[in-house]
């Protein structure tokens, strides 16, 4: 299939962060500019904007992003949303998907082919796996979506090799520039989309003592969980300075 004009809404997922390019607006490129950049390969004539702005919750990304997106008549939208909603305290997971399925409906019916993905499957993250029961729910209320609203579905919670850490960055919640890839691998090949993207080379695993474990642990504890917790207890959001990386129709980033 041939896109000319791409846009991506949500969160942090889609913004990029984890795959750090100071050379980018906001410091990172992510699987959106790779999917953009692939489209480019394919004709030079394709547009990329990109409105997704880390810690945003579903809500605001469907009231400050969607509008938007339709006025920009593109031909392909990604959305990515709700991740944040999970990690609060009490979640309506019902109520979340009731938000999403009007928001595709809305993209869908602009005639663009919408592209939506499920949660991944954080079983294998010690520190989140308490919450893969919301993570499934909402997992499969967006495969009911995609298939009520006749959307592209990336089934994000069955791609396995996310269990493998190299594949996420330091602060273990966003991907790293290898998870990124493999995701832009996934939202291409999902459109049908030919393309010569192939997964980054991994280094192998260091072999950790259980002391070096706890000092891994403990640098993640200050470095990152303490200060996210910092921001959820006073109201802040990591995105709350941030614009949107390409608000409006921009070449792809080579």
């Amino acid at each position: 299939m041939t896109f000319l004009r791409y846009t991506a809404l949500g969160d942090s997922f889609t913004e990029g962060v984890g795959d750090i390019d100071e050379t980018l607006p906001n410091g990172v490129r992510g699987w959106a500019d790779r999917v953009a950049g692939a489209l480019h390969v394919v004709d030079p004539r394709v547009r990329y904007a990109n409105l997704a702005i880390r810690g945003r919750k579903l809500v605001p990304i469907v009231e400050e992003q969607v509008d938007a997106a339709i006025a920009l008549e593109p031909d392909l939208v990604t959305i990515h949303a709700g991740g944040n909603d999970l990690l609060r305290p009490s979640v309506d997971i019902d109520a979340i998907a009731a938000v999403y399925d009007d928001a595709v409906r809305r993209l869908v019916a602009t005639g663009a082919t919408v592209v939506v993905f499920t949660p991944h499957d954080p079983g294998a993250a010690p520190v989140f796996r308490a919450l893969r029961g919301r993570f499934a729910i909402l997992a499969e209320a967006m495969r009911a979506i995609a298939d009520r609203r006749g959307a592209v579905l990336v089934d994000y919670w069955r791609i396995r090799d996310y269990d493998d850490v190299r594949l996420w960055s330091f602060d273990r919640l966003h991907m790293s520039p290898a998870g990124h890839q493999r995701m832009a691998i996934a939202v291409l090949d999902a459109l049908g989309v030919e393309h010569d993207l192939q997964p980054l080379p991994l280094q192998p695993l260091p072999e950790l003592s259980s002391v070096d474990r706890h000092r891994e642990d403990l640098g993640w504890v200050t470095g990152f969980l303490g200060p996210w917790l910092g921001r959820r207890l006073r109201g802040v959001s990591s995105g709350d300075a941030v614009e949107p990386r390409f608000p409006t129709w921009s070449v792809p980033p080579a």
